[in-house]
């Protein structure tokens, strides 16, 4: 027999504004790497199971684009990244 239980989480007004902070702080990240043209684009994606973000990026290596996304703060704030190789890129002229 199982117990009933449930959990309950409550967002206190501090929350909401810490995580308000932080996403703009990751909003201004990707912008300034956008503004240094590291960023070829980043953005929302709004996808029914939940919104996720993505972001291309130019770098030299594979080990750059693990560093841009540690440095994000959002992850550092607890969210995550996966990094993948688009090789063979065909670009708009």
């Amino acid at each position: 027999m199982q117990a009933n239980t449930s959990t309950t989480n409550i967002c206190t007004r501090h929350d909401i504004m810490v995580e308000r902070k932080k996403m703009q702080e990751h909003v201004d990240y990707w912008k300034d790497l956008s503004d240094r043209r590291i960023a070829i684009i980043f953005g929302p994606v709004l996808d029914p199971k939940g919104t996720w973000g993505i972001a291309i990026v130019e770098v030299a290596s594979e080990s750059e684009a693990h560093i841009l996304g540690k440095n994000d703060p959002a992850v550092q704030a607890g969210f995550t990244f996966e990094v993948y190789p688009l090789p063979g890129a065909i670009f708009r002229k």
